[in-house]
C-alpha cells in the first residue's frame, strides 16, 4: 500500500484547515452583507457542462480536466472551476425567473491536471460568487469591490495588492478583434512559441497570457481591444470605472488582461499580490452574459469571481499576516487524582452541554502535565477538582492570564467560567 496522498494533492492538516475555515467564515459574513446566498454543486458534472461553457480551445478543457466514464458509459468530469456548475444549477432549478436576479456564493475543491507547484495543486480550493440577472455596470463594480473588500478583511495589505481591469468586448466587437490578433500572431510566428502559433487558429487571445518571455515581449506590440470596442461595450466599461472611482477603488487598466475562459464578455478583472513570483494572481473573474444560452437557457447576464485558497494563504504568509488560531478549548478540567475521575468527566460534559468548549485528560497525566496540556490548547480557564474540593461541592478556578485562583461551587461552574472569559 502506498500510504501517501496522490501527486498534486495535499492533506489539509489542522493548522491549514483552520485557515480555510477562517477564510470561509469571513466570506460568509461579508458576502451576506452584499446579499449573496450559499450554493453547493456536485464535485462532478456531465463533461459537456465544461466543454460548452469553458470552451474546447481553452487549456483547461484541452489539457487539464479529469474526465472519466461511469458504469453506464456517461462522460463525467471533476469540476475544474465553479461558474459553469453554478450556471447549470441556476438553469436547472430556475433560480433566475425572467426579470429577476440571484446572488450566489460557493466554496470547495476544484480539480485540474497540471504540473504541481507552490500554490498550484491538482486538487485546489476556491471561494467564489456569481451575480446573475443584471447587465448594469454597477453590478460589475459591486462584484469587483466585494473581491477587494474580502482580501482587505483577511488582512492582505492594500499596498501589496494590484487590481487589474479590462474589457473583452462582446459578440458585436470581439470576433473582429480575435481575427486581428490571429493575423498578428501569424505575422510574428517566428518570434512566438509553438503553442502561441497554434492559438492563432483556436483561441488567439490566450497568447496574451503566455508566460514565455519572448512571447510576452512580442504580444506587447499586438493591437488592443480597448481601441476597437463597440459603442455599447465602451460605454459599459467607462461606467464600471466611474463606479470604481466613486468608491476610491484603485485599479490599473491592463488591455492585455484576457482571463483564460471562453465565456467571458466585457468586464474582466484580476487581483495580483506581491511575493508570489510569476503566479501572482490570487483572485479574479468577469462578466459572462452568454453562458446561460450556451446551455440552452434564456439570455441571462451574469458575472462573478473566484479566489484561490492556496495562493491567498501564500499572499498572507508573504505579508506576515497570521490567520487567527482560536483556542481549542475555553476551559480545561484537571483532576488531582483518579478518585475524582468520574466527577471530572461529568463536569466536562455538563460544561459542553451548556455551550462551553471544554477538555480533560484521557491519558492519566500528572496534574503538572495537565496544566501543560491546557497551555498547549490555549485555554483561558483551568478548573481543578480534587477529593477535598469534591467533598465540599466546589472546584478551584484558575485564570491562566492573571494566575488568580478562586473556589466556586460545582453547580455554578459554568457561570463562573463565562464571567472569567468575559
Amino acid at each position: 500500500m502506498n500510504a501517501r496522498a496522490p501527486k498534486g494533492t495535499a492533506d489539509m492538516l489542522p493548522g491549514v484547515a483552520r485557515a480555510w475555515e477562517h477564510m470561509t467564515r469571513v466570506a460568509q459574513d461579508l458576502f451576506a452583507r452584499y446579499g449573496y446566498e450559499p450554493i453547493y454543486t456536485p464535485l462532478f458534472e456531465h463533461t459537456e457542462v465544461f466543454t460548452r461553457g469553458i470552451g474546447e480551445a481553452t487549456d483547461i478543457v484541452a489539457k487539464e480536466m479529469y474526465t472519466f466514464e461511469d458504469k453506464a458509459g456517461r462522460s463525467l468530469t471533476l469540476r475544474p472551476e465553479g461558474t459553469a456548475s453554478v450556471v447549470r444549477a441556476t438553469l436547472e432549478h430556475t433560480l433566475v425567473p425572467q426579470g429577476s436576479s440571484a446572488k450566489l456564493y460557493y466554496a470547495g475543491p476544484m480539480f485540474r491536471y497540471e504540473r504541481p507547484q507552490k500554490g498550484r495543486m491538482r486538487q485546489f480550493w476556491q471561494i467564489g460568487v456569481e451575480a446573475l440577472g443584471s447587465a448594469e455596470a454597477s453590478v460589475d463594480a459591486e462584484v469587483i469591490t466585494l473581491l477587494v473588500r474580502y482580501f482587505e478583511a483577511l488582512g492582505v495589505p492594500g499596498e501589496r495588492m494590484t487590481l487589474l481591469v479590462n474589457s473583452m468586448g462582446d459578440e458585436a466587437c470581439r470576433p473582429a478583434y480575435r481575427d486581428t490578433v490571429a493575423a498578428f500572431i501569424r505575422g510574428h510566428a517566428a518570434d512566438l512559441c509553438d503553442e502561441c502559433k497554434r492559438r492563432a487558429d483556436t483561441n488567439p487571445l490566450r497568447a496574451f497570457d503566455c508566460k514565455n518571455p519572448g512571447c510576452a515581449a512580442t504580444m506587447a506590440d499586438a493591437p488592443v481591444l480597448r481601441d476597437e470596442l463597440c459603442d455599447e461595450c465602451a460605454a459599459h466599461y467607462a461606467a464600471v470605472k466611474v463606479h470604481l472611482d466613486a468608491l476610491g477603488i484603485a485599479y490599473i487598466e491592463e488591455p492585455k488582461l484576457v482571463r483564460g475562459l471562453d465565456y467571458y464578455t466585457r468586464t474582466v478583472f484580476e487581483i495580483q499580490a506581491e511575493g508570489l513570483g510569476s503566479q501572482n494572481a490570487i483572485g479574479g473573474g468577469g462578466r459572462y452574459d452568454r453562458l446561460m444560452q450556451e446551455y440552452g437557457g434564456p439570455a441571462t447576464p451574469g458575472l462573478g469571481f473566484a479566489l484561490g485558497f492556496e495562493r491567498t494563504l501564500l499572499a498572507l504568509e508573504s505579508a506576515g499576516v497570521e490567520t487567527p488560531a482560536p483556542a481549542r478549548a475555553d476551559v480545561y478540567v484537571a483532576r488531582v487524582d483518579d478518585s475524582v475521575s468520574e466527577a471530572v468527566f461529568g463536569l466536562v460534559q455538563a460544561l459542553r452541554d451548556d455551550g462551553i468548549a471544554a477538555e480533560m485528560d484521557h491519558q492519566a497525566r500528572s496534574l503538572k502535565s495537565q496544566f501543560k496540556q491546557a497551555d498547549r490548547l490555549g485555554t483561558r480557564v483551568v478548573l481543578v477538582l480534587g477529593p477535598d474540593e469534591f467533598a465540599a461541592g466546589e472546584v478551584t478556578l484558575r485564570d491562566m492570564n492573571t494566575k488568580e485562583e478562586t473556589r466556586v461551587e460545582i453547580a455554578t461552574a459554568a457561570e463562573a467560567v463565562r464571567a472569567t472569559l468575559g
